[in-house]
């Protein structure tokens, strides 16, 4: 199990290198050939990304 991030630096920096990681995968998708699961799948990345924000803003910084 990793440790927490409690710098507030190393958080941004987490949450930058996730959406970075979403916008590729939202780069790579075919308009045209895009199914449900596709969707689904960037619906979940953005969840887990709003997720992981309000963890971080509820947490103390050590």
């Amino acid at each position: 199990m990793s440790k927490s991030i409690t710098d507030k630096e190393q958080q941004v920096n987490y949450l930058k290198e996730r959406l970075q990681i979403f916008v590729e995968v939202l780069d790579a998708i075919d308009p045209e050939t895009a199914d449900l699961q596709d969707i689904d799948r960037l619906i979940a990345m953005i969840d887990d990304l709003e997720d992981k924000m309000e963890q971080f803003k509820n947490r103390p910084e050590m």
